[in-house]
C-alpha cells in the first residue's frame, strides 16, 4: 500500500508542526531515516519549488524527506509538453522562473514583464501608475499563446486586469479587445482550493477563490464562461493519477516488488482530499468494470468466433483500457486542519463517519460536478498518527 499525504492542516499550520504528525513520522521510518511506507506529500501549494517545500517539511517532520515525493500542485504540468515551448504567461507569486525551467518550459513572460513593457494596463494602484512608456518594447514583445495560472498572485487585481487582457485580445497585446471570443486561448490553473488552514484560527482564501474571481469577472465581460484547458491539484483526477505514478517510482526504488493495491489520501479538507480521493476512486472502480466487461467480450467471442477463421487466437480490433495496479483508494478525514467535527464528537477516539456532516455548500472548482457521496470519507480519525493506527491495522502491517 501507499500513503498520501497532503501537508497543510495534516502535517503542520502555517509553520507550526502539528506533534501527533512528527509523532507519526518516528514509526513510519527506520532508524536511519528511510520510510516503511512508499508514500508521497501532495500539496496544493503550487508557489513553490518541490525542493524548497520538501526541506520546510524535513525540518518540521524531523525527518528527511527528498523532492521526488512531494508533488506540488503544479506537478502535473510535466504532462503537457504540447505547451513546453509556446510562449506562455505565468501568474502566481514566488520562483516563478525556476518553477516553470524545471518543469519543462522554455518560453515564458511573467505578470511583472508586462506591466514594465506595458505600464499603462495596470491603474488600479495610483502609486504605482506610470510615467513613461516604450513604443519601441511593445512593438517587439511577443504573442502570448497560453495562460498558466501557479497560485494565488500577491496583487491580485493586478493580475485579474492583465490574464483578462490577454484573454480578450487572444494573447496580442497590442491589438485592441478581439471581437470573437469563441476561440479562448488556452489556460491551464493549479491548485483550486477555495479555503486553505494556516496559522489562524479560521480558514484563509486560496487560488480557488481568485479562480472563482477570474472566472466571474471574463463571463460578466463577454457573456460566455471561461475555459480552462487542463485543471490541476486536488481534486482534479490528473493529480491522483500522477501521484499514482509517483509511489510506483518510489515504490521500486524502496526494492518493493509487489504492486501497489491500496492508496490511502490523507487529508483535512473534504471538498479537495476527501472529495478527490474519492473521485479518483471512482475512475479506478469504472475501469475495473469495463476491463471485466472486456475480458467476458473477449472469452464470449474467443467461443463463438468461427472454426474457418484462418487464426482463431485473433480477435477483432478492440480498444484495451489501461489496466492500473491500484484497485482502491481510500480517502481518510483528519481533524486538525480545515475539518472540525461537530460539538460534542469526542476526538480521543476515531470519529465516526455516522456522525459526520456533510458540507452543506460545495466548495470544489466551478468545473467540477458535485456529487455529494464523493464529501464522505472512507474514514475519520483524530489525527495523522491515527490515521495511520487504523491503515495498518486494515494492511495487518507491522511498524516494529
Amino acid at each position: 500500500f501507499g500513503l498520501l499525504f497532503d501537508i497543510d492542516g495534516v502535517l503542520v499550520r502555517g509553520k507550526t508542526p502539528i506533534p501527533a504528525a512528527r509523532e507519526m513520522f518516528k514509526r513510519l521510518t527506520n532508524p536511519d531515516g528511510r520510510f516503511k511506507v512508499p508514500t508521497v506529500f501532495v500539496t496544493n501549494a503550487g508557489n513553490a519549488l518541490a525542493r524548497t517545500k520538501a526541506d520546510q517539511l524535513s525540518n518540521a517532520m524531523g525527518v528527511e524527506i527528498t523532492s521526488e515525493q512531494v508533488m506540488m500542485s503544479h506537478s502535473p504540468l510535466r504532462m503537457f509538453p504540447e505547451f513546453h515551448n509556446k510562449c506562455v504567461l505565468m501568474s502566481g507569486q514566488g520562483p516563478l522562473d525556476q518553477i516553470a525551467k524545471k518543469i519543462g518550459f522554455t518560453n515564458y513572460v511573467t505578470i511583472d514583464q508586462i506591466r514594465d513593457v506595458f505600464p499603462n494596463l495596470d491603474m488600479v494602484d495610483h502609486q504605482r501608475r506610470p510615467k513613461l512608456m516604450s513604443a519601441a518594447l511593445t512593438e517587439t514583445f511577443p504573442k502570448i499563446d497560453a495562460v498558466i495560472l501557479f497560485g494565488e498572485p500577491v496583487r491580485w487585481e493586478t493580475n485579474l486586469q492583465i490574464v483578462i487582457d490577454v484573454l480578450l485580445t487572444h494573447g496580442n497585446l497590442n491589438d485592441p479587445i478581439a471581437d470573437d471570443h469563441e476561440n479562448q486561448i488556452p489556460i491551464l490553473a493549479c491548485n483550486m482550493d477555495l479555503l486553505w488552514m494556516s496559522d489562524s484560527h479560521m480558514p484563509r482564501f486560496g487560488h480557488g477563490t481568485f479562480l472563482h474571481c477570474l472566472e466571474s469577472v471574463y463571463e460578466k465581460l463577454v457573456g460566455r464562461p471561461l475555459t480552462y484547458t487542463a485543471l490541476m491539484g486536488k481534486p482534479s483526477e490528473v493529480t491522483y493519477i500522477y501521484a499514482e505514478q509517483l509511489i510506483k517510482r518510489i515504490a521500486s526504488n524502496m526494492g518493493i516488488t509487489s504492486p501497489i493495491k491500496n492508496l490511502y489520501a490523507i487529508g483535512d479538507n473534504p471538498m479537495a482530499d476527501i472529495y478527490g480521493a474519492n473521485l479518483f476512486n471512482k475512475r479506478i472502480k469504472q475501469e475495473q468494470e469495463t476491463a471485466s466487461s472486456l475480458q467476458s467480450w473477449r472469452q464470449l467471442h474467443a467461443r463463438n468466433i468461427s472454426t474457418s477463421a484462418s487464426d482463431p487466437n485473433v480477435l477483432p480490433n478492440k480498444p484495451t483500457p489501461f489496466i492500473r495496479e491500484v484497485e482502491a483508494c481510500h480517502s481518510v478525514l483528519v481533524c486538525t486542519g480545515i475539518y472540525s467535527p461537530e460539538p460534542g464528537v469526542s476526538l480521543n477516539n476515531p470519529c465516526s463517519v455516522g456522525s459526520y456532516q456533510i458540507p452543506p455548500v460545495f466548495h470544489g472548482p466551478r468545473d467540477m460536478e458535485f456529487d455529494v457521496n464523493l464529501c464522505v470519507p472512507s474514514f475519520i480519525t483524530k489525527d495523522a498518527n491515527k490515521a495511520i493506527d487504523r491503515i495498518v491495522k486494515m494492511e495487518n502491517f507491522s511498524l516494529e
